[in-house]
């Protein structure tokens, strides 16, 4: 951190500490709160209809498609006399005899000495929403001047800076309480982009007047070009956070991974979490619900131009479901088509449910009526791939030719990814041209303070500062519910959790309360069963087992296994790196011990890999597991976690009369009896302590304020083509 020094004497102490405050002061943009809307979705809404095309033949070799890469842009390079900061955008010049202290991109962005000892430093904050130039000038005077002695105004009022509005005030304080007599400041401030930036000059006063004109010449030569982010202008691109993982299955739409900027499918959610038409214009339903007829958009193209057909919704389908892809979500979302369980138990070669009549219209056939067949198209399994793209090689996906919104353009393994946007998208394009995300490892809050990124989480242990009524980020703080649910999976098919009362006896000795305050810092709801608020299911009547080390112990003495001692060694499996466990983790297992007294070892998965890993079985006979709805109905807990044949049934858990109920439910059209039966089957599933609920997550979302559309939804939804930016001068 640079502080403030100049060749006047007796003034470096008393100018470092006051820029010492400046820097060390923390504040940020500050923007009214907008609305959460959210509606449940009407499953029984209505349907365009189609009409029959005569089918033509289907291609069956398609083009390699060829993508551009962006250029990193090159710096502008640094000449004497000349300060470019594109980042936040400024622009000074100024005599090459001046002497540069310091230059950075902190708060202090350029520090100057002239010949005759006067300073000049540029400074950088950020500015309030509604506060005027004047009450934000003030605000930085009152953080960098150490002394209540203001003699006299010289000047004190509008002013203008490249074209823009500006503040100007000169003004003389005394320091002769500390020796160091007075000094002359005159303080030009100008907003751009929610920042503001302060030329300050400042001297004694007859060094300050022998310079005064060669400062304001100084002064004039303050600019304000548009701000650029990797050589993209500031007001195009919106840019957010990202990670970047070694694990291709991450990056492929057929094992649930891909982003919904590059790849579509035939329906979509919109914000309000209604089903809407996306690369599929209509469908027709047929009048018992088992037979869908899709209608492809005619202006419907991937990124290298060539036409989406039917055929390429039939091969991405078929190639998920194929046991060599290793889809673990497949059944989830495309398992009501009748062939897709055969295709995936390698026992047929095609999806018998799936015929292209053409190539605009695909003819989809279901094993029963399913009323939330349209949203399981949602997920991102259930998205067109283009055949010749994925045939190139096994890093297909760093060029990807999809057909969304997006195309990717740049990929800095570990820095960046850039996404253009598809000026030919089917719908209308995104108002939004480029989107950026950072794939850095450092905290999202700390890239969204500085203006880094322009929607951040916000973790547990920054909750607090933001709710502050006195933080100024408070007002860019959204929150909300989500559709997930934290819980305990017990792998049934192991001892000692074959035992139904081991499961009771291990949920028992579980104190939630203690859980959520300890390990979540009281950042959640409780969980007494598997469906989370906000959800049509939820039901704040489920009854799951209470905390009571008594009960607990007696049910382990009722097992199989008489107690704790015949139980066989128990190893909890959980995510991270090495012998690290974190406190949510840490409570469990010192609740099992002290009220079961259970040695419980931990487990940790790479976090990269551990999601296949704990598919494929390769985990403890106890697992931390936090899922989050797909969609927005019980089905995608309940059917999804707890039925018998679900892939995602990760421990094993068989109940004969739990999937009875579960089948009524999902293939129930009157939505009164079908929320009756899944309140039913959840009661079953903690009756017979199927899993631990534990916790109900909630969500934590700061947005930039000139990020216009955004809705923060309980599910994850393509909410990038709805944003627009409205960068205020």
């Amino acid at each position: 951190m640079h502080c403030f020094s100049f060749n006047v004497r007796r003034s470096s102490i008393w100018l470092g500490l006051f820029i010492l405050s400046f820097c060390l002061n923390a504040c940020s943009v500050d923007v009214a709160p907008s609305p959460d809307p959210r509606r449940q979705l009407d499953i029984s809404q209505p349907t365009p209809r189609v009409t029959d095309v005569p089918p033509t033949a289907v291609p069956t070799k398609l083009p390699t498609p060829s993508l551009p890469t962006a250029v990193p842009p090159t710096p502008p390079p640094s000449v004497s006399g000349r300060y470019i900061n594109l980042r936040y955008g400024v622009s000074l010049e100024y005599p090459s005899s001046w002497r540069k202290e310091a230059e950075g991109q902190q708060a202090i962005l350029l520090q100057l000495v002239s010949p005759g000892g006067n300073g000049l430093t540029l400074l950088l904050s950020p500015i309030s929403s509604g506060a005027s130039l004047e009450e934000s000038t003030r605000e930085v005077r009152e953080r960098l001047i150490y002394s209540d002695d203001i003699v006299r105004y010289t000047s004190n009022g509008t002013a203008q800076v490249d074209g823009r509005p500006a503040w100007l005030s000169e003004y003389v304080v005394s320091y002769d309480s500390f020796g160091l007599g007075s000094i002359v400041f005159r303080q030009l401030a100008v907003a751009q982009r929610g920042w503001m930036f302060t030329l300050m000059s400042y001297g004694e006063a007859t060094t300050f007047t022998r310079e005064r004109a060669e400062l304001l010449a100084v002064e004039a030569n303050l600019k304000l070009p548009e701000p650029e982010i990797f050589g993209i202008p500031r007001n195009q691109a919106l840019v957010l956070a990202g990670g970047e993982s070694n694990n291709p299955r991450d990056y492929d739409p057929a094992t649930g991974g891909g982003s919904s900027l590059v790849f579509s499918g035939l329906v979509s959610f919109n914000p309000q979490l209604e089903v809407v038409p996306d690369l599929a214009e209509a469908w027709e339903i047929s009048v018992d619900g088992t037979v869908y007829t899709f209608q492809l958009r005619e202006n419907a193209r991937f990124h290298d131009g060539r036409p989406v057909t039917a055929a390429d919704v039939a091969y991405s389908w078929e190639r998920a479901a194929d046991p060599a892809t290793g889809s673990n979500v497949i059944l989830t979302s495309l398992g009501d088509i009748v062939g897709v369980r055969a295709k995936y138990a390698g026992e047929a070669e095609r999806i018998s449910g799936l015929e292209v009549l053409n190539d605009r219209l695909l003819r989809v056939t279901l094993e029963a009526p399913t009323p939330t067949f349209l949203m399981k198209l949602t997920m991102r399994v259930a998205a067109v791939v283009d055949r010749a793209n994925v045939e190139v090689g096994p890093k297909w996906y760093r060029t990807p030719n999809g057909a969304g919104p997006y195309r990717l353009i740049r990929w800095d393994s570990f820095e960046l990814q850039v996404y253009e946007r598809n000026e030919a998208f089917y719908r209308d394009p995104p108002p939004i041209q480029y989107i950026i995300v950072r794939l850095s490892s450092a905290w999202g809050t700390q890239l969204y303070e500085v203006g880094d990124i322009d929607i951040a989480a916000v973790g547990f242990s920054e909750l607090d500062r933001m709710r502050n009524p006195l933080e100024p980020l408070r007002a860019e703080l959204r929150e909300g519910v989500t559709l997930c649910t934290s819980f305990i999976v017990f792998d049934t098919t192991r001892p000692p959790f074959d035992d139904r009362l081991v499961r009771q006896a291990f949920a028992s000795a579980i104190d939630k309360q203690r859980y959520l305050d300890v390990g979540l810092e009281n950042k959640a709801i409780l969980a007494h069963g598997t469906y989370p608020p906000g959800l049509a299911a939820y039901t704040v009547e489920a009854q799951d087992q209470a905390f009571d080390p008594e009960l607990a112990r007696q049910q382990l003495a009722e097992s199989e296994y008489g107690g704790p001692a015949e139980l066989p060694p128990i190893t909890f499996t959980s995510y991270g790196h090495s012998s690290y466990v974190d406190d949510s983790v840490a409570a469990l297992i010192e609740m099992w011990k002290t009220n079961l007294d259970v040695e419980v070892k931990v487990e940790n998965l790479d976090p990269n890999h551990a999601q296949e890993m704990i598919y494929a079985g390769e985990h403890g006979q106890l697992v931390f597991w936090n899922w989050c709805a797909d969609y927005p109905d019980p089905e995608s807990f309940a059917n999804t976690l707890f039925h018998s044949d679900a892939q995602q049934n990760i421990g094993g858990y068989t109940n004969a009369e739990l999937d009875e109920i579960l089948h009524a439910a999902r293939i129930e059209r009157d939505p009164a009896r079908r929320i009756a039966l899944y309140q039913e089957a959840e009661q079953a599933i903690v009756d017979d302590a199927a899993a631990i609920f534990l916790t109900h997550s909630l969500n934590y979302v700061l947005v930039k304020p000139y990020v216009e559309g955004y809705v923060l939804t309980p599910i994850t939804t393509p909410i990038e083509r709805y944003l627009s930016l409205t960068l205020a001068e």
